[in-house]
């Protein structure tokens, strides 16, 4: 009896491809989400988000408890003073350009206070980057190559104002502020266009391998040939799919919820970043439709290669190639994105791998909203042929390796000899 007859010889009719591919989803989406794996699959990036805000938040308290390398004066009482009164008046104006100036406390029985620089610089007294002698008009400043570098313009310029040819507070400047200029908004949305590139890239390879590892493993325990004899199989790579991407807004919703409480603690104002041609709203909503086609396109070249896969090993081998091509794609989506218009441009956007990230950088840089509607719509066709080749592919190997190649040779071999 064939699996679609029942028990009374009636034709039991089979499940349509719409249906039997939420049959998968729903069955793939709930063992995968309840399962310990996925658990810890979520919480690795949890980890390193938290670790990056407290390595920053350590960092920054770091950088404020540090104290700043200071420059040394050792002149005379009244030349000393002069170059800590005018240090001090330019420190008013420059704020931190100014490194920390303070008067080095000498001896009598030091004698040479240049010699006494060098001694004290030698045997590492203090904090002192560099040490300053002589007088405002003629200084001589002592330290490290470096040092003397980084310092020296800006102890000339303290010791310029100390003998008054420069004056101790500079005029106030009258400004006139405007919102934003062409080339600002231009720089500020290829920055967005960059940030969102990056985002869906690294999250589709993040994420999209979870497809591959879940077909190797069931076509190994041979379930996948069960449901290949069951339901189309076009219905599995749909369900599968679709289960996996499910499973990845899951994970996305997750550590994006993370990630908001820590810019919350940390204080971080969002509202600095710059926003996109479509705005905010629309622009989110159109990096969950690109992501979600970019995982689809991905997932299906992945469901693909499982299909010419026996082991993991051989899926290790046959995936490389589909990821430093990825790699490619992602590149030349960049370069793309730097050309807006441009046969490069529109190049990207219909290339299928390369199409999400192409619409991504156009919605951060140009207002249009109809390419959208048109690349969505090539990407869900690109979506349905890459998923039609791969189950094609797979129901010939998996029908190549099954039973009914088995039956084929056993009805050859037993075959009956002809009559003589």
């Amino acid at each position: 009896m064939s699996p679609s007859e029942t028990a009374g010889g009636h034709r039991k009719s089979r499940l349509n491809l719409w249906s039997a591919a939420f049959v998968i989803a729903r069955r793939d989406f709930q063992a995968i989400l309840f399962s310990r794996a996925f658990l810890f699959f979520l919480l690795g990036p949890v980890f390193l988000l938290g670790v990056g805000a407290l390595s920053s938040g350590v960092g920054s308290q770091i950088r404020e408890e540090t104290v700043d390398p200071e420059v040394g004066i050792a002149m005379s009482v009244p030349d000393t003073a002069a170059m800590l009164a005018a240090h001090t008046a330019l420190a008013e104006q420059l704020g931190g350009a100014m490194p920390p100036m303070i008067a080095v406390e000498t001896s009598p029985q030091d004698g040479n206070l240049q010699q006494a620089a060098e001694a004290i610089l030698e045997e590492r007294q203090g904090n002192y980057a560099a040490i300053v002698t002589g007088t405002p008009a003629a200084p001589v400043m002592t330290g490290t190559a470096d040092q003397l570098d980084r310092l020296g313009g800006r102890v000339a310029l303290v010791a310029a104002a100390a003998i008054g040819e420069a004056p101790a507070k500079f005029p106030e400047i009258t400004t006139q502020e405007v919102a934003t200029s062409g080339a600002s908004e231009k720089s500020s949305r290829v920055v967005t266009a960059q940030i969102s590139q990056m985002l869906l890239f690294l999250l589709t390879m993040l994420l999209a391998g979870m497809v591959l590892s879940n077909l190797v493993e069931e076509k190994g325990n041979k379930i996948i040939e069960v449901l290949a004899a069951a339901i189309p199989m076009d219905a599995v790579f749909l369900g599968k799919l679709f289960a996996m991407l499910g499973v990845s807004m899951v994970g996305i919703l997750v550590w994006g919820s993370v990630a908001g409480v820590l810019v919350l603690v940390v204080g971080a104002d969002l509202a600095a970043l710059p926003p996109p041609a479509v705005g905010w709203p629309l622009f989110l909503l159109l990096g969950v439709v690109y992501f979600s086609m970019g995982y689809l396109l991905l997932g299906s070249i992945f469901l693909a290669i499982g299909s010419m896969a026996a082991t993991v090993r051989e899926v290790q081998t046959l995936s490389m190639p589909v990821t430093m091509l990825q790699l490619l794609v992602f590149f030349f989506a960049s370069y793309a994105m730097a050309r807006p218009g441009s046969p490069m441009e529109v190049a990207a956007v219909i290339f299928p791998l390369s199409s999400p990230f192409a619409m991504m950088a156009r919605a951060a840089q140009m207002e249009a909203l109809w390419p959208h509607a048109l690349a969505i719509l090539w990407q869900v066709f690109a979506v349905a042929v890459f998923i039609k080749a791969g189950a094609t592919l797979f129901r010939k190997r998996v029908m190549k390796s099954g039973p009914q190649g088995v039956s084929k040779k056993r009805r050859f071999w037993n075959r009956k000899p002809a009559a003589t």
